[in-house]
């Protein structure tokens, strides 16, 4: 009840607008740290982000460290994508820019930490540039 009073406030195409413009920060932060998404971009969800786990990498312990050390959950992937894809959701009142900074220094942080092959120290500033275009 309370998240359809949140929507009836923020209005429908506004809340839509949101997603969208969150999505767009998310995405240039992951693409500048050199992910890459499963989904086409014509055919995404701005509340459903599923990114490719770069090869090499122990996808379990990365998500452990956003979880333990920032209390932030990062979805593995399910059925034939187990082990392919992690899952970032954006969705509802949880799709705000704090959310989306965390999860990228976070994400940054830990892929650092696992020596993954990815642009370190670069995808919080490429989502602050998304979201201020």
């Amino acid at each position: 009840h309370e998240s359809l009073v949140f929507l009836q406030e923020e209005g429908l195409e506004n809340s839509w607008a949101r997603h969208h413009k969150n999505h767009l920060a998310l995405r240039a932060g992951l693409e500048a740290m050199g992910l890459n998404f499963i989904v086409p971009e014509k055919e995404r969800l701005p509340q459903l982000n599923a990114i490719s786990i770069p090869d090499g990498v122990d996808e379990a312990a990365v998500r452990n460290i956003p979880l333990n050390d920032y209390q932030l959950e990062i979805g593995a992937g399910l059925g034939a994508m187990a082990g392919k894809v992690w899952r970032i959701g954006l969705m509802g009142h949880a799709s705000n820019t704090r959310n989306i900074l965390l999860c990228l220094a976070a994400l940054d942080d830990a892929l650092g930490r696992v020596n993954a092959p990815i642009n370190r120290g670069v995808a919080v500033d490429a989502a602050h540039r998304s979201l201020a275009g």
